[in-house]
């Protein structure tokens, strides 16, 4: 077995030389290198090199599939070879490069809601642990009931669930001003104006109990706690004003002119403007991703389940990040979650297909592994190396997902997070759901595993493909 410097050297020379390589950077799992010349690249000797999974041309790099955790120790041996780490201005031109407007609007929304995605993941299993926690048939074999737990001990369980939601705005907020070149944290301090206590909260006055406050005679004022729209275009139009701001003051009034005149005029443009007109869009949005989830026989989690992965593939799935925190912080749960899980479990059920059926040592050392990652919730690997490159996989894959996704839209599963799905996503549905979640993941792999078995791939089909 070839060591990690060994792999990185072969890797080095697979796409023409250090003289061709411009820079290099990895992601959660595959190198991405910079090249001058991509015809230089010998993708079949890429392709061949020991814990490969997978390579393609995208956003102006090749990028090379080893999966998690590997890709890390690759990468450290590629720049110990005296290979330049890719700058971050690099990464940017690299992402824009080779991308529509539309492409460039997605990629923005991502780099937006991206960096926040963790906290969310970690409340959403906080929410299900919090259920679990809750449930009368757990709590019976502690010999316990719902009524003998400590009421100081629900609150601090309110504290780890509420938190991020209660203060999205602010999150919000702060990326986007990272994102569009502003101070972060100035957008931390407009994002929680936006939730001051001052202001008459947004869920009660949804419940009726408070009134909102009237500004000018006309002018209805809220807090924007949960809000997403509202947040995202202040923080859009916030960062661009400061830079605007601060070309125009002098260098020795920067620190004590542009934070003040920033939040002054943003305040009064987010909670008189940008405020109400944004929630009330976002409250369309909302009503209409619901009312499509709503669709009746399972259409929504067929047609979204069968066609996620190739929403994935084309990289404009970030998206679909706004419209699940919005599903969240405004009805507490999130049933697009369980819809997609079918997804990524039914293109690992079509690679372990593949695996199991192949005579092909290294193709199975290839998808086995790819399986497990797409069944802890990466498909990468999967679609990639393996799916994708057979075609049919990857179709019956998409198959099993439409499936998965239409079982798990009748039987009503709703997430409590987002991020995770498959193995890890079963933290979500720990309130009494986590046997329908078995279900419906155990029949998108089942579907989508049969088909490609039976129907979707043969030995020799793969070689003339390799050998196309």
């Amino acid at each position: 077995m070839a060591t990690n410097k060994e792999i990185a050297k072969e890797v080095v020379s697979a796409v023409g030389g250090e003289e061709n390589i411009q820079s290099v950077t990895h992601c959660a799992t595959r190198l991405r290198v910079m090249v001058k010349d991509r015809e230089k690249i010998d993708e079949e000797k890429v392709e061949d090199i020991e814990k490969v999974k997978g390579a393609f041309f995208n956003s102006g790099q090749y990028q090379i599939i080893f999966g998690t955790g590997t890709v890390n120790k690759i990468y450290e041996e590629v720049t110990g070879l005296g290979i330049a780490e890719q700058t971050t201005q690099e990464t940017k031109e690299a992402k824009v490069a080779d991308k529509n407007a539309f492409q460039k609007a997605i990629r923005t929304f991502g780099d937006v809601f991206v960096p926040i995605i963790p906290v969310l993941v970690a409340t959403g299993l906080f929410m299900g642990l919090r259920g679990l926690l809750t449930q009368e048939q757990v709590l019976a074999v502690f010999g316990l009931t719902p009524e003998s737990i400590s009421a100081n001990f629900l609150m601090y369980t309110q504290v780890l669930t509420d938190t991020a939601f209660a203060f999205l705005p602010a999150l919000v907020a702060w990326s986007a001003f990272r994102v569009f070149g502003g101070s972060p944290v100035i957008g931390i301090v407009l994002g929680l104006m936006l939730v001051n206590p001052a202001l008459p909260n947004a869920y009660e006055v949804a419940a009726g109990t408070v009134e909102p406050i009237t500004m000018f005679g006309f002018i209805p004022v809220v807090g924007y706690q949960g809000t997403v729209l509202p947040a995202f275009i202040a923080g859009f139009v916030g960062a661009k004003l400061e830079r605007a701001i601060r070309k125009r003051v002098p260098e020795y009034l920067d620190l004590l002119l542009t934070p003040f005149l920033t939040l002054l005029l943003m305040s009064i443009l987010s909670l008189f403007i940008i405020g109400p007109v944004f929630h009330s869009l976002e409250e369309v949005i909302l009503h209409a991703t619901i009312w499509v989830l709503q669709l009746p026989f399972g259409l929504a989690g067929l047609i979204i389940g069968g066609l996620n992965q190739l929403i994935v593939v084309t990289g404009v799935h970030h998206i679909f990040n706004f419209l699940e925190v919005q599903l969240l912080s405004n009805t507490g749960v999130n049933p697009y979650n369980a819809i997609i899980t079918n997804s990524v479990a039914a293109q690992g059920g079509a690679t372990l297909a593949v695996a199991m059926k192949t005579k092909s040592k290294k193709l199975k050392a290839l998808a086995f592994p790819s399986a497990l990652s797409a069944f802890l919730g990466i498909t990468e690997p999967a679609i990639f190396g393996v799916n994708l490159r057979y075609v049919k996989p990857f179709a019956f894959g998409l198959v099993g997902g439409a499936v998965g996704g239409m079982l798990a839209e009748l039987l009503q599963l709703e997430g409590t997070g987002m991020s995770v799905t498959v193995i890890p996503g079963a933290l979500l549905y720990l309130n009494s759901q986590l046997p329908w979640y078995i279900l419906v993941n155990v029949v998108a792999i089942g579907v989508a595993f049969a088909l490609t078995y039976f129907l979707g791939f043969t030995d020799k089909e793969a070689k003339n493909i390799d050998a196309a």
